[in-house]
């Protein structure tokens, strides 16, 4: 008689008790976005009132460090498969000094040292650039090993949307905490408090449900995720996607405050229901994966936006009510694009043969592809706007047309797209196709 098979440690995620589990694994996920918000969002607003530092020059240096942190991601990756390779302690103790480097790095951008302050606009902006992209690297080793243990804990469909859950739905709490706690508290406070969540975050990580010691290999070199067909289809349909997310992401509160017109202090209120949304959302979209799967859970999370958007097409000034259930709707398809491609990603390296030894560099490719999503967005949604006649505090019916059309049928068209290459490239393609014809010497 041949022995049973040893479940996955995914499994553990869906058994009675296993919210501890997936609390300890997926905690680290709200202190990592937490800071998000401070690096990418405050960060600018803060060196022009405080710093009268110039825009025009702070975008610039911010952009540059952003874009040798988005190109470091896949050599990260691969450093983070070598160090799991050699042992787990080896791994959790370099993502806990990177942790110690991200509270330091976050400190030295928000409280720039009174004589660089003082020695001008140059010093100043070289300070930002170097400091951040140092803090964007660490941030990005912390973020990839973690996302590669998750992938590591293998399971079927449901398990692994369970684990990638846990971590995402952490995340919008910290999303959430950010938004609020640096207006109630001050910047101080919020680093203070984020140096002690990503302390706890780390602790948790490290108590957690590990990779089976089968599943660690040792790496042999290898081939680029990019040899892989199956890889390349779905990090296509993953970009298209997400560059459709980013595109409103950037344009929201343009629209809010000249298509809407609506008060200064229901903006938010916008985004707190479309994240917390997105967050309620989570556990009910996983309740569907067992029956539709991943893929065509994710179809549908599209689907969704895709309404939510031709609605908000039709909103105008005074529709502020109408367009919160726009944003929950919205945050509601959200939930799919935060656990349900991760999930894929990491059933595709099992079924590629490489679990256990290449998570990392997948991971590092994926993560430069969210990157690449944002800055995609910015650097053309803002421009193209511009060129069409759209200024910030217009009320001209042409600009403001204009926006509507850049905010809400822009991304409808790039949903549509992606869940056309979801549907052609990754669900009505043969599972085998994933495998690769010859294994990787």
């Amino acid at each position: 008689m041949s022995t049973p098979a040893h479940p996955d440690p995914a499994a553990a995620f869906m058994a009675p008790g296993g919210w501890r589990h997936g609390l300890r694994y997926g905690l680290l996920g709200l202190p990592l976005a937490f800071v998000a918000l401070p690096l990418y969002v405050l960060l600018p607003n803060h060196y022009a009132r405080a710093f009268a530092a110039p825009l025009v020059a702070l975008g610039f240096v911010l952009l540059a460090a952003r874009g040798i942190d988005a190109v470091l991601d896949p050599w990260i990756g691969r450093w983070c498969d070598r160090l799991a390779a050699r042992s787990r302690r080896a791994l959790l103790g370099v993502a806990g000094a990177c942790a110690v480097v991200l509270v330091l790095g976050l400190w030295a951008l928000l409280f720039p040292p009174a004589a660089v302050v003082q020695a001008g606009a140059a010093p100043l902006l070289a300070w930002a650039g170097g400091i951040m992209a140092v803090t964007c690297a660490a941030y990005s080793v912390v973020a990839v090993a973690h996302q590669a243990w998750g992938a590591r804990l293998g399971g079927d469909e449901p398990q692994r949307a369970r684990v990638v859950a846990w971590r995402e739905a952490l995340s919008l709490v910290g999303v959430l905490l950010a938004a609020v706690l640096p207006g109630l508290a001050g910047l101080g406070a919020t680093v203070v408090v984020f140096a002690l969540l990503l302390a706890a975050g780390w602790w948790a990580w490290s108590r957690s449900l590990a990779p089976g010691d089968r599943s660690i290999a040792l790496l042999g070199g290898g081939r680029s995720p990019w040899h892989a067909p199956a890889f390349r289809r779905l990090l296509l349909v993953f970009v298209i996607n997400g560059t459709a997310s980013a595109v409103p992401a950037t344009l929201v509160l343009f629209f809010v405050q000249d298509r809407l017109q609506a008060p200064a202090a229901l903006e938010p209120a916008f985004l707190g229901v479309y994240f917390l949304s997105a967050a309620l959302a989570i556990p009910l979209w996983l309740r569907l994966v067992p029956r539709l799967g991943l893929a065509r859970t994710w179809l549908a999370g599209m689907l969704l936006s895709v309404f939510a958007f031709v609605w908000a097409a039709t909103l105008g000034a005074g529709d502020a009510w109408a367009f919160l259930v726009v944003c929950a709707l919205s945050g509601i398809a959200l939930g799919t694009d935060l656990t349900l491609p991760g999930a894929l990603l990491a059933g595709l390296i099992g079924q590629l043969g490489e679990r256990g030894q290449r998570e990392g560099a997948y991971f590092g490719w994926w993560n430069f592809a969210a990157k690449f999503n944002l800055a995609l967005a910015a650097g053309t949604a803002l421009p193209l706007l511009g060129a069409l006649g759209y200024e910030p505090g217009t009320r001209d019916p042409a600009a403001l047309q204009t926006l509507t059309l850049a905010y809400c049928l822009l991304p409808c068209v790039l949903k549509l797209i992606a869940g056309a290459a979801l549907y052609t490239l990754v669900i009505r393609t043969p599972r085998g196709a994933a495998r690769p014809h010859a294994a990787p010497h």
